[in-house]
């Protein structure tokens, strides 16, 4: 297998038309726990990391948001409350289970009318050019085989001015940090993943894919080469979470 076939599953290097199979298959596995791991692996920070993305994202009343790797909804069901009935917002996720999650706890919610729900690949988004003002991707991109491929999807669907925020894990900034994360991450994770939803094997593929996930400062650089503007990004429990943020000029 040619270097160029091959890309990172977590710590392993597969096929490139395997992958989207493979993080298919985990997410499968941890849908329906999905939200309740969340909140157990951070101590309901991740609730903190989304409202500061909400509030960076300047999105308002009448705004067209595409939520991508949206899951069980947490963010579009904000943003439904923002653009209100004048606005748009697309909850998409390449993962038909992921979607039915979030679907159903939207609507159990009263969440109708202004959102959509879409199953597609990042890589290749099925909209028109310069359909949305915004686009969030959380905690999504780690897991997308050709990362530079949807970035420039992203651009090409976003109107002139739109912004995107891309929150992911990233690199922690002090090396006491970084090792106790560490040991966090493949101690702690894998064996609250068996506890909670049977399924340790997919949470140690998540602190594996966190780690071959590129620093911040190459993810901006990365977002800079697909067309963005003004790339910044902003660090957030010492790094362990990073938050980007470009424009489409």
């Amino acid at each position: 297998m040619s270097e160029k076939d091959t890309t990172h599953f977590g710590y392993k290097e597969v096929d490139k038309n395997a992958k989207a199979g493979m993080v298919a298959d985990v997410f499968h596995s941890v849908a329906s726990r999905y939200d309740l791991m969340n909140d157990l692996m951070s101590a309901g920070i991740h609730r903190i990391w989304k409202r500061f993305t909400i509030e960076l994202s300047g999105v308002r009343k009448g705004n067209a948001v595409l939520d991508i790797a949206g899951g069980t909804g947490d963010l579009a069901a904000k943003f439904s409350r923002i653009v209100g009935p004048e606005g748009r917002v697309v909850l998409a996720d390449i993962n038909d289970s992921m979607l039915q999650v979030g679907r159903d706890k939207l609507l159990d919610t009263g969440h109708q009318g202004n959102i959509e729900f879409v199953q597609a690949d990042a890589q290749f988004l099925p909209f028109p050019d310069d359909s949305f003002d915004c686009i969030t991707i959380a905690f999504g991109l780690r897991n997308v085989t050709e990362k530079d491929l949807a970035l420039r999807s992203m651009l090409r669907v976003l109107k002139p001015g739109g912004r995107l925020l891309v929150l992911e894990f990233s690199k922690p900034q002090s090396e006491l940090l970084s090792k106790a994360y560490d040991t966090y991450s493949f101690r702690v994770l894998p064996f609250m993943g068996k506890l909670v939803a049977n399924d340790s094997e997919s949470y140690q593929y998540l602190a594996e894919s966190i780690r071959v996930h590129p620093d911040q400062e190459t993810l901006k650089g990365m977002m800079e080469d697909a067309g963005f503007n003004t790339v910044e990004f902003h660090n957030m429990t010492g790094g362990v979470v990073a938050l980007h943020k470009g424009i489409k000029a």
